[in-house]
């Protein structure tokens, strides 16, 4: 006989999954109505951010301080949620998303800019699940599917759609003097040493990238074998995410480490601006979650980072994720070098860039 709640059914989990994000949506709206935003982005973040407080209590419980709010869901909603990947996974989300959405909130209420940090949200939160749900379909918990799993296709869709809405928006840009850019945009790549530095690591990072994509995919050189079995075992982890990861950076974070290079070498390219930032959020968010789970206690000792090469596992692992970030600011601080130049001229005699 089944002793079940109704309430703790796998379907009637869906559904009450569904009427709270449908009832929360609602409370935003009528409190909105008489003033209501203009940019149908501000609901998505008030909505996010209230599920960031159940991501960042269901880590908190798994992790042992607290207890009793989420476990009928761990059982029979989504399991998975307790391997180590996805706790990081909403660590991330209930404490680095849910800042960025006030941090967004704040901004557009108050009639300030907030694209480029629009950007570096759906960058993280687009890579956040693009590795979830797949990882989820091809791990060992893909057989254990529940109802539940589809809650998490708006989490999937909708920063997908955030970013195509805010990259087709105007950037953020202050009045730059053409004579200025076009002085940086005469210099070699060799008369501008940290973007030289920067072409250094984006083709170490590609080296890199290749290296972890061909070991999970099983790739019989000896080096590839030796690597994973003493540096990152993790990466043969059953729970899927890790081969997700490292199959998501090699088919598409290799081309875009691969177009930033040259973007660092040629002058103009206006897409640096945007993309470098988009790049940063995701792969910040891509390295905290698999570092924190190659090191978690609730991964199996045989997959966790042997302590023996800790130190330089993290140290490659930290620049990995550390080099698309001062990327983005440097691009964003000084970006004379990518912006181009109309051929109109302007007060002062000074061209207009874009």
């Amino acid at each position: 006989m089944n002793n079940v709640p109704a309430f703790q059914e796998p379907v009637v989990i869906l559904e009450i999954g569904v009427a709270v994000l449908v009832a929360v949506f609602l409370l935003v709206y009528l409190a909105t109505r008489y003033d209501p935003p203009k940019d149908p982005l501000f609901y998505v973040f008030a909505e996010f951010s209230f599920t960031c407080v159940i991501d960042l209590t269901s880590a908190l419980e798994y992790d042992g301080f607290t207890s009793g709010f989420m476990e009928f869901y761990q059982k029979t909603g989504e399991p998975y949620l307790g391997t180590p990947y996805a706790i990081m996974m909403c660590y991330w989300d209930g404490i680095v998303h849910f800042i960025l959405y006030l941090m967004l909130i704040h901004r557009m209420t108050n009639r300030q800019q907030y694209r480029t940090l629009g950007l570096f949200w759906a960058g993280s939160l687009c890579a956040n699940m693009i590795v979830f749900v797949p990882g989820i379909v091809v791990g060992k918990y893909g057989s254990e599917m529940r109802p539940a799993f589809w809650l998490n296709m708006p989490f999937l869709l909708v920063p997908i759609w955030g970013a195509v809405s805010l990259f087709s928006r105007p950037r953020d840009m202050p009045f730059v003097g053409a004579s200025k850019a076009e002085r940086e945009q005469k210099k070699a790549l060799i008369w501008r040493p940290l973007d030289l530095l920067f072409v250094v690591y984006l083709v170490a990072a590609m080296g890199f990238t290749i290296f972890r994509g061909l070991a999970v995919l099983d790739c019989p050189l000896e080096i590839l074998n030796r690597y994973v079995a003493e540096y990152e075992p993790y990466l043969k982890d059953p729970v899927g995410f890790p081969k997700v990861m490292m199959l998501l950076l090699l088919f598409h974070a290799l081309p875009i480490l691969g177009s930033f290079a040259y973007g660092l070498c040629t002058p103009g390219c206006t897409w640096m601006l945007d993309w470098t930032v988009f790049f940063a959020g995701a792969v910040l968010q891509c390295q905290w979650s698999h570092i924190g789970a190659s090191l978690h206690p609730r991964t199996a000792e045989i997959y966790r980072i042997p302590v023996t090469t800790l130190v330089p596992v993290l140290l490659l692992n930290l620049l990995y994720a550390a080099g698309p970030v001062l990327l983005a600011l440097r691009c964003k601080r000084e970006p004379d070098y990518f912006l181009s130049i109309a051929p109109v001229g302007q007060t002062n005699n000074e061209k207009k860039l874009s």
